[in-house]
């Protein structure tokens, strides 16, 4: 009677924890493929319209705007800021506008992978929209882009 107790009480135990477990497992592991910008960068989606952040050649960070649709659109009042690099001495950049993109002042730090924060105000006026994420310039051995618009859900 004991034993049998017991193995009841470890199943219903078990059953309980068991949405936990998978909830805990869930966003950790995606298997869902991201979409990239038209530039092949890396989506910032808190905000309407959506905006590419993408590294160009000689380091500078390019923001493209785009629709629900995923096409460029000129930008219009916004005003993008970020800072990147070593915390102790970041760097930071300022945006101007060139064609239909905003381009960086100046050139991202040296190294390949690093802390980077991106502030988005839509209007002068609004509150700013920020993210944040590791901006690691490693090639993805998956979808062979940067791993910081990386599209393989990893």
């Amino acid at each position: 009677m004991k034993l049998k107790s017991i193995a009841l009480l470890l199943i219903g135990t078990f059953t309980l924890c068991q949405p936990l477990f998978v909830a805990q497992a869930g966003p950790a592991h995606s298997h869902t493929r991201k979409t990239s910008g038209p530039n092949g960068g890396r989506l910032l989606t808190k905000i309407e319209p959506r905006a590419e952040f993408f590294v160009t050649a000689e380091r500078k960070v390019q923001i493209t705007f785009v629709d629900a649709s995923g096409t460029a659109i000129a930008p219009a009042t916004q005003i993008v800021t970020a800072i990147a690099g070593d915390r102790a001495a970041p760097t930071k950049l300022s945006f101007e506008k060139t064609g239909n993109v905003l381009v960086s002042d100046v050139a991202l730090p040296a190294g390949n992978d690093f802390p980077t924060v991106v502030q988005i105000k839509l209007t002068p006026e609004s509150k700013a929209v920020v993210e944040r994420f590791n901006l690691n310039m490693a090639i993805c051995s998956d979808c062979s882009k940067p791993e910081y618009a990386c599209i393989c859900g990893h």
